[in-house]
């Protein structure tokens, strides 16, 4: 394949799953506004969001094929964005505790004027109920501000749950590489 490979994220999580499929790819920062629109439903704004991020790499490289992802994570049909700081962690853990949440994952796979290449995952996490000290204990151990639910799944992490149901282990990470190969296949890129 000659066309180059952009991932429109800086996320050092998806740069390292990208990374396993061994293509050449750069990185670049997508200029979006990832604020939900109105009531949007969280698998709706993920889809968006991958899209909206693919497109603005895009715009400014024609020639390259680029790769947009977004999570968000859904407690009570409601998005939950990243906390972004110690005490909006331990609230989202604390609201999670004992529960289901749902983490929709979208990838999005397009050239500049293109028709857009689209798959989301689900995937279901069930935490276990949570003891404040617990929570304090883990968020201090990771600081998952970053996160979208305040965890980070390939780390301690996994202490917090009760059981993860998905097709596709990696897109609780932030990348989900079943889905992104296919569709790089379908644009082309020679995997295995």
């Amino acid at each position: 394949m000659s066309s180059p490979l952009i991932l429109a994220s800086t996320s050092a999580y998806r740069r390292e799953l990208l990374a396993r499929l061994r293509l050449p790819f750069e990185t670049a920062r997508p200029d979006v506004d990832e604020s939900p629109h109105g009531d949007e439903a969280p698998a709706a704004l993920a889809a968006r969001l991958a899209a909206a991020k693919a497109a603005a790499v895009a715009d400014g490289r024609p020639d390259a094929w680029v790769i947009g992802s977004d999570q968000v994570a859904e407690l009570d049909a409601r998005p939950l964005g990243k906390p972004g700081g110690r005490d909006p962690a331990i609230e989202q853990l604390s609201a999670m505790s004992g529960r289901q949440v749902r983490f929709h994952t979208a990838v999005c796979v397009m050239r500049a004027g293109g028709v857009p290449l689209m798959a989301n995952d689900l995937t279901v996490v069930r935490f276990r109920p949570l003891r404040h000290d617990e929570i304090e204990r883990y968020v201090d151990a990771e600081q998952p501000y970053d996160c979208a639910g305040s965890f980070k799944c390939e780390g301690l992490g996994i202490s917090l749950f009760e059981a993860i149901e998905t097709r596709d282990p990696t897109a609780l990470v932030g990348l989900p590489l079943i889905e992104t190969a296919r569709l790089l296949r379908a644009a082309g890129y020679p995997l295995p």
